[in-house]
């Protein structure tokens, strides 16, 4: 399978706490979790990674090849860990807690990179998270979005801001300096005051227009997004579920956004689509086990606005 989406990031083993205060195993990290959204809606998808020689990584490349998530550019090293992560539930809904400090996938550099595997990919996608891991890993991302750039194709990129990452002020150079050569913004709202500091969502639009992005997605919670091209900007209305658990609600969204852009479709059926796919997501916890596939999506949709 040559895929048509390549997604590039740190995979994360997850623990998510349930009702009754034990946790649940599962798997995370952002890219990899829109690569599995992407993937249940039917695109052909490919993971670029390292993980570490352990049951963890072992386990990520279980359930990539399980859900058809191309792993030939997926690296175990004996020399780095798998990252983890824990999810809190509270009054203000969920805290995540990372142990990934020396993490086989921030360990990526430039020249670890697939560059044949990138050169035939009709879209990059890649975060403020793939860079935020380490020095090494955000030279690497921009390696990777030159190299599809320079072939022709398309790189979309979703903030994603981690203040507990990196600064502010540095987050914020890296992160417009990627986005200045992305083809697809997936900028959330709260991110993006913060990067930008503008609160207005058509102003912040203008912003990554301005930068040079062909294709905005701003994500605007329960009310929706807001799509904009330089010629049109639509709100897609958000969809009503009854949520337990937003972990990864993003994170669908760009997987189910970018599979029905390769599929055909323009940026605002997209965006409807990927509103419901997002919000079935948050009917069950964890990342990846509430990802709705294809044709629960549609089902969805058939419901009415």
């Amino acid at each position: 399978m040559t895929p048509e989406i390549l997604c590039f990031g740190e995979p994360l083993l997850e623990f998510n706490q349930q009702p009754d205060g034990n946790y649940l195993p599962g798997h995370g990290g952002d890219t990899s979790n829109c690569a599995i959204a992407a993937a249940r809606q039917g695109a052909r998808v490919g993971y670029l990674t390292h993980v570490g020689a352990d049951p963890f990584g072992t386990s990520f490349m279980d359930l990539w090849q399980a859900e058809g998530v191309d792993t030939s550019c997926v690296k175990q090293v004996s020399d780095a860990p798998t990252g983890i992560y824990f999810v809190t539930h509270g009054a203000d809904g969920h805290e995540f807690s990372y142990f990934r400090a020396g993490s086989a996938a921030s360990r990526i550099t430039p020249e670890d990179l697939p560059t044949s595997a990138l050169k035939t990919a009709k879209i990059l996608h890649v975060s403020g998270i793939s860079q935020a891991i380490s020095d090494s890993a955000a030279d690497a991302v921009f390696a990777a979005i030159d190299c599809v750039k320079q072939a022709g194709g398309q790189v979309s990129f979703d903030t994603n801001l981690r203040l507990k990452l990196w600064p502010l002020d540095r987050a914020r150079a890296t992160i417009h300096a990627a986005m200045a050569r992305c083809d697809i913004a997936l900028p959330g709202l709260d991110d993006a005051a913060h990067l930008t500091g503008l609160n207005d969502p058509d102003a912040i639009a203008d912003f990554y227009l301005t930068l040079g992005a062909g294709v905005v997605a701003l994500t605007l919670g329960s009310e929706g997004t807001l799509v904009a091209t330089p010629n049109d900007r639509r709100r897609i209305k958000g969809r009503q579920v009854k949520a337990v658990d937003a972990t990864a609600a993003g994170d669908t969204f760009d997987g189910a956004f970018l599979a029905r852009i390769v599929a055909g479709d323009s940026p605002f059926d997209a965006a409807r689509y990927a509103n419901a796919a997002a919000a079935l997501s948050t009917q069950g916890y964890g990342a990846v086990a509430p990802m709705p596939h294809s044709d629960a999506v549609h089902a969805f949709l058939q419901t009415g606005d």
